[in-house]
């Protein structure tokens, strides 16, 4: 069984999933959308692609069975639900949505479709996440009552030349996007790991002292200040849960951009840019090597000549020995990888949601425990740190059909 999919947005990561979904054995043909029609005539050449359509509208009208969105982060929600109702089968580049209506309207989508929804949360496969997940499983943490997750990536350190890559002349007003509107690196790491999610939130934004345009009230479309942003989350289980977002601090983002820590009552985990160590009540131990993931593609690959330097570590960063590479399919041997290995793993679970009407790990009702708690975290940052309370949607259903 194979279905046809359709790539909207096929910049800088777009281009690269499409060429994985061409790949990958369980899709028959990969179309390409882009507002400019350059760059989607590029994919195809490039990619060697079925095609491309002229506008979104023009996807959802064809027999295309599926949509993957990698349009600009604050456009998803709409888009996915209007692709849901239309029949198709949506993967989502993160964040799901950027209020809690649009991601109420989501779940309500695949609820009443069926259809497969997928967030592509990279951090769901980061080698941290992979590791804990799998220490936890096996009770070796004890209780876990205290977890952290960062997103730390300096504005200097690539995003400046992706806001103008995809922000066009009136760049500066999209790059002020509020950190903790796009959290589910940070906290899709910690809750990939831990059967929890957030029930209620304090969080203090760092206003932005660069003077340079960006994170201006006056200049932002989100009328956004903040540049750094940090909340404390109380858990469902009686833990607590920590988020970092930062845009302007002094960290090698281009070597590790997401880092977690997990307390338990048995054992440890923790991590740095070059470091992580497991630790018990009488050692620690290094497992660095388990998370040290290996270049998929050299950082002069011609495939990113339009992405910036400072980016280009997580676009070839691949598997580490942690992950479990066997599950792959054979197509993928020596593709492009990227988030630390997470690309393939993405693209192959989605392809496999849809082919076998499953749900897919980081599902709707998933997505919205990624993603909620950063929403009502930046409105916490607004009011100066009030702890406000988080939505939840509930478990998602054993299988697509009991949501019918």
């Amino acid at each position: 069984m194979a279905f046809s999919i359709g790539v909207v947005g096929v910049g800088q990561f777009g281009g690269q999933f499409a060429h994985l979904f061409n790949l990958h054995p369980g899709v028959s043909e990969v179309f390409a959308v882009d507002e400019l029609a350059d760059r989607a005539a590029g994919a195809v050449a490039q990619y060697g692609l079925a095609g491309s359509m002229g506008t979104f509208d023009e996807l959802l009208a064809s027999d295309v069975d599926a949509v993957a969105i990698f349009t600009q982060r604050w456009t998803h929600g709409p888009l996915v639900e209007r692709a849901l109702r239309a029949g198709k089968h949506v993967y989502s580049a993160v964040p799901m949505a950027v209020t809690e209506d649009e991601i109420a309207k989501i779940i309500d989508a695949v609820r009443e479709t069926g259809n497969v929804y997928m967030m592509g949360e990279t951090s769901y496969y980061n080698p941290a996440t992979v590791y804990a997940r799998e220490q936890h499983a096996a009770g070796r943490f004890g209780r876990v009552f205290y977890a952290e997750g960062d997103y730390v990536h300096d504005m200097d350190l690539g995003f400046y030349d992706a806001y103008r890559y995809s922000g066009g002349e009136h760049w500066k007003e999209t790059a002020s996007y509020p950190p903790m509107l796009y959290p589910t690196h940070a906290i899709g790491g910690v809750l990939g790991a831990l059967p929890a999610h957030a029930v209620s939130v304090s969080c203090v934004g760092v206003k932005d002292e660069r003077g340079d345009g960006v994170f201006d009230k006056d200049i932002s479309m989100f009328g956004n200040d903040f540049s750094n942003a940090t909340a404390l989350f109380e858990l469902n289980d009686g833990g607590a849960m920590r988020t970092n977002e930062m845009r302007r601090v002094g960290y090698p983002s281009h070597i590790r951009e997401s880092r977690f820590r997990f307390f338990g009552t048995e054992a440890s985990f923790e991590q740095l840019a070059k470091v992580t160590v497991w630790q018990d009540k009488t050692n620690v131990h290094d497992i660095s090597e388990q998370m040290e993931s290996r270049p998929s593609v050299p950082l002069d690959d011609p495939s990113l000549a339009n992405v910036a330097p400072e980016l280009r570590d997580a676009f070839v960063s691949g598997l580490a020995p942690v992950h479990d590479s066997g599950r792959l399919p054979e197509e993928f041997r020596g593709a492009p990888n990227g988030h630390e290995g997470s690309h393939q793993f993405l693209v192959d679970d989605f392809v496999t949601a849809v082919n076998t009407g499953s749900l897919p790990p980081v599902n709707a009702w998933t997505a919205a425990r990624f993603t909620l708690p950063g929403i009502v975290a930046h409105e916490s940052a607004r009011r100066n740190g009030e702890r406000l309370p988080i939505r939840d949607f509930g478990d998602a259903p054993a299988k697509l059909r009991d949501t019918l």
